[in-house]
């Protein structure tokens, strides 16, 4: 067939064919959305002085196509955000710290929220929640160290205890007499459970052991109902319930290296990590440049309440106060500051990959491009 005679496509069926093939992207509400992020990242995990979560919900319903990620909320960034089309904002700072009383054109904060707002765009903050999970920000960190075994310095706790109560009372009751009465009367109390009673044989006499669990609220309680009954009892034992510890969970990191490595190449690893040109180093007292160092310990952000006491060869963070670091130098640690974004920032590009497994490529991911440290080297 000749080419003169072929006809032309139309370009209407141009575009349509270009379309197949390619994966759709889908909506989610914003609720659904939500509970997954949480799912990822337990708000439970945050420090109690944190405010993480959905900090800015636009009237329902509302649909997310665009996740727009970044490390602190802007106003150059918010622009960025709008004009890329985001519907949700993760912002890993959040925005919203200090109590708001007004909400006007006055103040850069209280600006974001009102665009956010205008333009339908809501608004998540995860902050140390993602410092805490096994897959968050300091595990981010402690990959620029090199090989090494870490674990958190702070553990995070389960939210429930092993068993129903905070606190396990446990006494052998000398005599049956009153007994049952006074059981009757702890099964009442609200805050106690797990009631068990157990004939043996204690000081030449038969006896009853009888073991209980009880809130902190209820212990009160159970000690003043077995003060007005103390013929009953000869012993009594309180024991405390620990909540059970999460695997790899909580603040911080200690990280052990696998190979001991000198000051010098520690630095040029963190640097080479976070694609920084220069950090600030703290000798530590005695410690030169070809000092090797095996532990590390690493906190992102503002690390020094949490690094503080921990010993190691090296304290990694972004920023720390000047007599923080006095006091590491003095005891012979190292310390090397990055800038307190800068320990953060990098971790959005794998956070993007992790949320998009996570979410199954439902909706589309960005990072930011305008976000950035606000310090610079002049």
């Amino acid at each position: 067939m000749q080419l003169s005679r072929l006809k032309p496509t139309p370009q209407r069926l141009l575009n349509v064919q270009s379309w197949i093939g390619m994966p759709l992207r889908a909506v989610m509400d914003l609720k659904v959305l939500v509970s997954s992020l949480n799912e990822f990242a337990p708000l439970s995990l945050a420090e109690s002085w944190d405010n993480v979560g959905l900090l800015v919900e636009p009237s329902p319903p509302h649909t997310v196509s665009t996740l727009f990620l970044t490390n602190d909320l802007t106003e150059e960034v918010m622009e960025e955000a709008l004009q890329k089309k985001a519907n949700l904002i993760l912002s890993y700072h959040p925005p919203i710290f200090q109590p708001l009383k007004r909400l006007t054109w006055k103040t850069w904060k209280e600006r974001l929220i009102i665009q956010a707002l205008e333009n339908r765009v809501a608004v998540y903050s995860p902050h140390t929640s993602y410092d805490a999970v096994p897959h968050g920000v300091n595990n981010w960190l402690a990959k620029g160290l090199g090989p090494c075994t870490s674990v958190p310095l702070q553990p995070a706790s389960a939210l429930d205890y092993p068993s129903e109560g905070s606190h396990r009372v446990e006494f052998n009751a000398c005599s049956s007499e009153n007994l049952e009465t006074v059981l009757s009367s702890m099964h009442k109390l609200p805050g106690v459970s797990f009631i068990t009673t157990l004939p043996i044989r204690a000081e030449g006499d038969e006896q009853t052991r009888v073991s209980l669990n009880c809130t902190q609220q209820a212990l009160v309680q159970v000690m003043a109902l077995l003060s007005q009954n103390s013929h009953v009892y000869r012993k009594t034992e309180i024991i405390s319930l620990q909540k059970p510890l999460l695997a790899d969970t909580g603040m911080g990191r200690l990280c052990t290296l696998k190979e001991p490595v000198s000051i010098s190449i520690l630095v040029e690893r963190v640097k080479s990590h976070l694609r920084l040109p220069h950090v600030r180093l703290a000798l530590g007292t005695g410690k030169s440049l070809e000092s090797q160092v095996k532990v590390v310990a690493l906190c992102a952000g503002s690390g020094a309440s949490v690094l503080r006491g921990t010993e190691s060869d090296l304290y990694l963070t972004g920023e720390m106060s000047h007599h923080d670091v006095l006091d590491a130098v003095s005891k012979g640690i190292t310390v090397i500051l990055c800038e307190h974004s800068n320990t953060e920032r990098g971790f959005l590009l794998e956070l993007q990959q992790a949320l998009a497994l996570h979410l199954d490529g439902k909706i589309h991911i960005i990072v930011s491009e305008r976000d950035r440290d606000p310090l610079k080297v002049a």
